[in-house]
């Protein structure tokens, strides 16, 4: 039987010393039996890098929708380590129209990094439940202090891969990706909180079918792998995710980073940024249990989910069978 920890807000203690839930979790680690695979819950309730509300209660929306009781069925020995403490937009300022919200994200993600790194030094899976794309952030910070920059799979339908330079709306939400290559300029740069994270040479974008002017001139000059939608018609999902897990493997760690917007809104409607097209039911689990079979991947965020737009939690309820199928669930 897995066996749960604490539920509640994080990241309001003082950096210099550790958090009590971090001692709570090296006695969790030393005092349980020694399983084989260790998962560590993190929410991110943030909504502050996109720009529609709700979005900020999709790790409750997950964790309602069975996500205990999944990793209890496949034998996980797991710690909930609650949500993350995260400002709210009624109660701060927006500041930079091109950047909105930035100064607040870095804070949380900071918050996120410091879990992520404590998490995977004790040995646990991070499992990061967003919250919009940004809480990405942190994760890829924290999997930096441990194993230095790494490689990623996006699962989304956007690139996010603009700069506040070149957004359109200035949400951050938009920006994760090229910010965690270190392309998103001197604002997600200059305090030396972990960024860049990633290897220009190992990130492949899968399900891709919605990109800004500004991410198509930068995927010009960079050695990021695109799977488009069409590219998935084509070629067909096994070959196309399996190309995209061998072109991120490599020294340091493999982080999956999966947008529920990447399936058809039919399907996942639970989405701030809807794009028809999408990957199936079946080809959303498909690329989660390669990534399973695979056994490259070190972490996972499960992003935008937003129960405000959802249909009976139809989206929360598929992030949670996603996540068991990406933690090795089989059919067999």
């Amino acid at each position: 039987m897995a066996r749960r920890r604490r539920q509640g807000e994080l990241g309001s203690c003082p950096p210099h010393r550790p958090p009590p839930w971090i001692r709570k979790l090296a006695l969790f680690v030393v005092s349980s039996q020694p399983l084989r695979r260790r998962v560590a819950v993190i929410g991110a309730s943030l909504d502050l890098g996109a720009g529609r509300r709700g979005v900020d209660m999709g790790p409750s929306a997950i964790r309602y929708a069975g996500l205990a009781s999944r990793l209890d069925e496949l034998g996980y020995d797991y710690a909930d380590l609650g949500n993350v403490e995260t400002a709210v937009p009624e109660a701060t300022e927006s500041g930079d129209e091109h950047a909105r919200f930035l100064p607040q994200i870095k804070e949380t993600s900071q918050r996120i990094a410091q879990l992520v790194s404590h998490t995977v030094r004790d040995g646990f899976v991070p499992v990061v439940l967003g919250g919009d794309h940004s809480v990405a952030l942190g994760t890829l910070a924290g999997l930096r202090d441990v194993h230095g920059p790494g490689g990623a799979i996006w699962i989304d339908a956007h690139g996010d891969l603009n700069s506040p330079e070149t957004s359109p709306s200035g949400n951050v939400h938009g920006m994760v990706l090229a910010a965690a290559l270190g392309l998103a300029g001197e604002r997600f740069r200059d305090d030396g909180w972990g960024l860049p994270a990633l290897e220009p040479g190992r990130v492949a974008l899968v399900g891709v079918r919605s990109l800004d002017d500004g991410e198509r001139e930068l995927l010009r000059d960079q050695d990021v792998k695109v799977f488009t939608m069409s590219d998935l018609d084509r070629l067909g999902v096994e070959r196309s995710v399996r190309e995209a897990l061998a072109h991120v493997a490599g020294s340091g760690f493999v982080h999956v980073s999966l947008d529920m917007d990447a399936i058809d809104p039919d399907v996942a409607p639970g989405v701030g940024t809807p794009v028809r097209g999408g990957l199936s039911y079946r080809e959303a689990h498909l690329a989660m249990e390669l990534v399973a079979e695979t056994g490259l991947a070190s972490s996972l965020d499960v992003v935008e989910v937003n129960p405000v737009l959802d249909r009976e939690n139809e989206t929360g309820k598929l992030a949670v069978e996603l996540i068991a199928s990406a933690l090795g669930a089989r059919i067999l």
